[in-house]
C-alpha cells in the first residue's frame, strides 16, 4: 500500500533583493515582478510504501526540509500532486507546533487536538508522554523557559505517543544530549518494528545505513537518487567530494603538493593484482585507478571466507596515470548494512609511499588480524588518494569491491567482542554478619 505519493511535486519561494522590493511589487498589484523565483523542489516524484523507513539526505539547501514540511501539510505546493494516507506526526524545526506562552502540559493537549485526538485520548497518554520527556515540574511552566534539550524531549515524546501512521523527523535528534539521542533512536526502532512509516532528514550517514531500507538523495531541489541506502550514501559522498575539489581549485588554484617522503618499508617485489571482483560505484579524478584487490588467507591463498582472530592479507594494486607526489592507499571495511566498521590507509599506519610516476603500479599489502566480530558478510572498499591525510584529492574509490564472509565459532553480542578481563569477589553471608 502506498501511504505517500508525490507526482511532479514542486515548491518555489520569491526571493527579494531588499525588503522594499516586496512593497513595490504589492503597490503595482504584482503587475511588475521585483523578485526572483527560487525552486526549493522541482518535479519530485516518489511513492512510499506503508511501513518503510526512508532516509532523506543531501547538502544544505537541497530541499530536504521543504519536502518534509509539504508532507506534514505545513507548506502548500506550487505544482504537482501530493497524497498522504494516514495520521502524520512531525518533529521538525525547533519550536514548530508549540506555543511558547503555553505550558508544556497545555502544548501536549493542543498538539493532540491538532492531530485529531480528543482531550480524553490525550489525557490517557499524558503520563506516558511526561515519563518519556523527563522534564519534571517544568511540565507546568511555559515552554519559552525550556532549554533546547528539554524542548526536544517534550516534542519527541508527543510525536511518538499520538499513534502516528507516519513519523517525520528533521535533524531534530541532533539537539538533545547523548542519552536522549540513544533513547530516541531506540524508540524509532520500535516504531519501525511496529510497521510505522518513518521519514527522517539527517546528515548522519551511519544512521541512514542502519535504520533505513531506502534512501533519497536530493540535490538542488531535484531527486537525484532513490534506492538502497548504501548506494545512495556513496552517491552523496561522490557529490560532496566533487564540490570540495571544485572549491579548492577555485580558492587555492590547486592543492599544494606535500613534501615527498621516502618509503621506510620493504621494497621487495609484490605481485600486482589486476582484477576487481565488484564495482557498485566509483569516483575520483582518475589520476590513479584501482587496478585490483584481493584478500588472502593465513596460508597465502585467495580467500572469500576468513575466521575471526586469524591473520590475513589485503592486497590493493593501483595504476598511476599521472605523477603523484604523495600517494595514499587505503580501504574501508563495512558490514552488510553499509555501516563502517573500520578503515585504514598507508599514512595512518605510518607507511609513507614514495612519489610515483605515470605508468607506475603501486601495490600495498595490509596484514590484518580479523577481530572477534559477529559472523556475517563484510565488504572492502579500496581507494587511492594524493596529498596529506587531512588535505588530499581522491584519485579512485570503489565501493564494495570485494565481499567476504567472516566465520566466528565464538558467541558475539552486538558487532564485536571487546577484549575484557574480569575479576570478582564474594562476601559470604556468614562473614558479612558482624
Amino acid at each position: 500500500m502506498k501511504i505517500i505519493s508525490l507526482n511532479n511535486l514542486s515548491k518555489k519561494y520569491p526571493i527579494y533583493g531588499k525588503p522594499s522590493d516586496k512593497l513595490k511589487e504589492l503597490l503595482t498589484l504584482k503587475r511588475r515582478a521585483y523578485h526572483e523565483e527560487f525552486w526549493a523542489l522541482r518535479d519530485v516524484s516518489i511513492a512510499i510504501d506503508s511501513g518503510s523507513t526512508v532516509g532523506i539526505i543531501g547538502q544544505n539547501g537541497s530541499g530536504k526540509s521543504t519536502l518534509l514540511q509539504l508532507i506534514a501539510g505545513i507548506l502548500q505546493p506550487n505544482g504537482g500532486e501530493l497524497i498522504v494516507n494516514g495520521r502524520v506526526s512531525a518533529l521538525l524545526e525547533l519550536g514548530a507546533g508549540f506555543n511558547p506562552e503555553f505550558s508544556g502540559r497545555e502544548n501536549v493537549f493542543m498538539n493532540g487536538a491538532i492531530l485529531g485526538l480528543t482531550h480524553r485520548q490525550m489525557a490517557a497518554r499524558f503520563d506516558a508522554i511526561a515519563d518519556f520527556a523527563e522534564i519534571g515540574s517544568f511540565m507546568a511552566q511555559p515552554v519559552k523557559t525550556y532549554s533546547s534539550g528539554m524542548f526536544m524531549r517534550l516534542a519527541f515524546s508527543v510525536a511518538i505517543h499520538v499513534d502516528p501512521d507516519i513519523l517525520l523527523v528533521d535533524e531534530a535528534l541532533a539537539v538533545g544530549d547523548l542519552i536522549f539521542q540513544h533513547r530516541c533512536l531506540h524508540k524509532i526502532n520500535q516504531l519501525r518494528d511496529q510497521g510505522k512509516t518513518i521519514l527522517f532528514v539527517t546528515h548522519d550517514m551511519s544512521a541512514v545505513a542502519k535504520f533505513c531500507n531506502r534512501a533519497l538523495l536530493l540535490d538542488g531541489g531535484r531527486l537525484l537518487e532513490d534506492g538502497p541506502p548504501e548506494l545512495v550514501v556513496q552517491k552523496y559522498y561522490a557529490i560532496v567530494y566533487a564540490r570540495e575539489r571544485q572549491y579548492k581549485q577555485i580558492h587555492t588554484g590547486s592543492l599544494a603538493p606535500c613534501e615527498s617522503v621516502e618509503s621506510s618499508g620493504p621494497t621487495e617485489a609484490i605481485s600486482p593484482i589486476r582484477t576487481v571482483p565488484n564495482v557498485d560505484h566509483r569516483f575520483g579524478n582518475e589520476e590513479a585507478v584501482i587496478l585490483g584487490v584481493e584478500l588472502f588467507g593465513p596460508y597465502g591463498e585467495p580467500a572469500r571466507e576468513v575466521t575471526a582472530q586469524q591473520e590475513g592479507t589485503l592486497r590493493i594494486s593501483t595504476l598511476c596515470r599521472k605523477p603523484l607526489s604523495n600517494p595514499i592507499v587505503g580501504f574501508t571495511l563495512r558490514d552488510r548494512l553499509g555501516i563502517q566498521v573500520s578503515a585504514s590507509n598507508t599514512s595512518y599506519e605510518g607507511q609513507a609511499l614514495p612519489a610515483a610516476e605515470a605508468g607506475d603500479i603501486v601495490t600495498v599489502d595490509f596484514q590484518v588480524t580479523f577481530p572477534d566480530m559477529v559472523p556475517g558478510s563484510y565488504s572492502i572498499s579500496p581507494a587511492i588518494a594524493n596529498g596529506a591525510p587531512l588535505d588530499h584529492e581522491m584519485c579512485d574509490w570503489i565501493d564494495n569491491a570485494l565481499v567476504f564472509q567472516l566465520r566466528n565459532p565464538n558467541l558475539v553480542y552486538g558487532m564485536l567482542r571487546l577484549p575484557i578481563r574480569t575479576r570478582f569477589a564474594i562476601m559470604r553471608a556468614s562473614a558479612a554478619v558482624p
